[in-house]
């Protein structure tokens, strides 16, 4: 078959109901001043979508400094990819003030969170490792395993019992190949919002002996002290063996970096082929990457009013009764009963008569005949929000068990 004609056949699992979805259910278009209060299709929504944590993203000093290094710099430098011609001192700066946050040896600034998280994964092991991994690992890291061409077992999500059944397989493959053992988890899972279990992996450190390769891109910034992510928040920082954290959750920017000892950061920025054939980061990313950095370590009362108003959602999420799963970061998702086509009416009434936009997840993310409304809370919300999302949600939820989002299909919203 024409490789086009399969194409046009089959568009895929997330993309089978685009006609129906585009513009609206997917990649909507949210307007105005970054923020809990935006525009859609011309309307003002309150908005629980955007990782946002801190409220850096149109945080005054952080506009300023964007822009005093795009008037400086320029977006074209420097030109060319770190190991050639794209070095700067700034970039050196950041990866050292990382490095020294994250209570590392050393840190490689990377120019994309799932680009860098997959390649650092398949940078990391030969044909004769073995990976362990969790069954909910964000899709970047299930795509750096993808990359190994040695074997690989998954564990049941935060199953200690599961992990260590895959872990003895694992240790009983690497003793035939003489490879080496990497497990690789979460800080913070960004739908549930559950941490990963962090302490009791490492429990099982001494015993087998691997390697262990945490994805905190929504525990850093805020969880841990001053941000300093999850492994802190657990005591165990120390215990992990590699730590990725992105910008893009509460840096509000572009870019990651990896922190380690220093020769694995060493390996990494000569074998790290997304990196070596990749242009550098621009100035103005990295400067304004060097001052989020910055106000993260030294305003600990942005996290401060991050977790005051977490605190008072999820509470006032379970004290109206909702389920709100097993949560225990700022990432606040709540749990409906429902078809895709509930779902859709859902998204429609909360968006066009109660004015609030949030993340909507269905099956295969969540298990069939179950909605779940995703709702990231930031320093930038207000009391005032939160009370005015659960009277909204209340309501919705009363419209549902009553069977007015009753449908077969994706609802019409044009």
């Amino acid at each position: 078959m024409d490789i086009f004609e399969r194409i046009r056949k089959n568009r895929g699992p997330l993309g089978q109901h685009s006609k129906e979805s585009h513009g609206y259910f997917t990649f909507p278009k949210l307007e105005g001043e970054l923020g809990a209060h935006m525009t859609f299709r011309g309307k003002p929504v309150l908005v629980w979508s955007l990782n946002n944590y801190i409220g850096l993203a149109n945080n005054p000093d952080i506009r300023k400094a964007d822009a005093e290094a795009a008037a400086q710099w320029g977006m074209a430098y420097p030109m060319g990819a770190r190991m050639m011609s794209g070095q700067t001192k700034y970039h050196e700066q950041l990866e050292a003030d990382l490095a020294s946050f994250m209570q590392k040896d050393d840190a490689f600034l990377l120019n994309f969170g799932y680009q860098g998280c997959m390649s650092a994964i398949e940078a990391l092991v030969g044909r004769h490792d073995v990976m362990v991994y969790d069954s909910e690992c964000h899709a970047c890291m299930v795509d750096g395993v993808r990359l190994h061409h040695g074997k690989r077992f998954v564990f049941q999500h935060n199953d200690m019992e599961s992990f260590e059944k895959q872990l003895k397989h694992a240790k009983a493959v690497a003793e035939k190949t003489g490879g080496g053992l990497l497990v690789l988890t979460e800080g913070v899972f960004g739908m549930a919002g559950d941490q990963g279990k962090l302490k009791e992996i490492v429990a099982f450190k001494k015993e087998y002996g691997f390697r262990l390769f945490v994805d905190d891109a929504h525990g850093f910034g805020s969880i841990g002290e001053n941000g300093r992510g999850t492994g802190d928040a657990q005591g165990v920082q120390k215990d992990i063996d590699v730590y990725f954290g992105t910008f893009a959750k509460a840096m509000a920017t572009i870019g990651a970096f990896v922190a380690s000892d220093e020769h694995v950061i060493e390996y990494l920025r000569y074998n790290m082929r997304s990196q070596t054939f990749a242009k550098a980061l621009p100035l103005p990313i990295v400067i304004g990457a060097i001052k989020r950095l910055e106000m993260l370590r030294t305003q600990p009362e942005l996290q401060q009013q991050l977790w005051h108003i977490a605190k008072a959602l999820q509470g006032g999420l379970k004290n109206a009764g909702f389920d709100i799963g097993r949560t225990n970061s700022v990432v606040t998702p709540v749990f409906l009963k429902g078809s895709l086509g509930e779902a859709t009416n859902v998204t429609l009434d909360l968006r066009e008569t109660y004015g609030i936009f949030c993340s909507i997840v269905v099956y295969p993310v969540v298990p069939k005949d179950v909605i779940m409304l995703r709702l990231i809370p930031t320093t930038v919300h207000t009391l005032k929000d939160v009370e005015y999302t659960i009277e909204s949600f209340l309501k919705v939820r009363e419209k549902l068990e009553a069977g007015a989002y009753k449908a077969e299909k994706i609802a019409s919203w044009a």
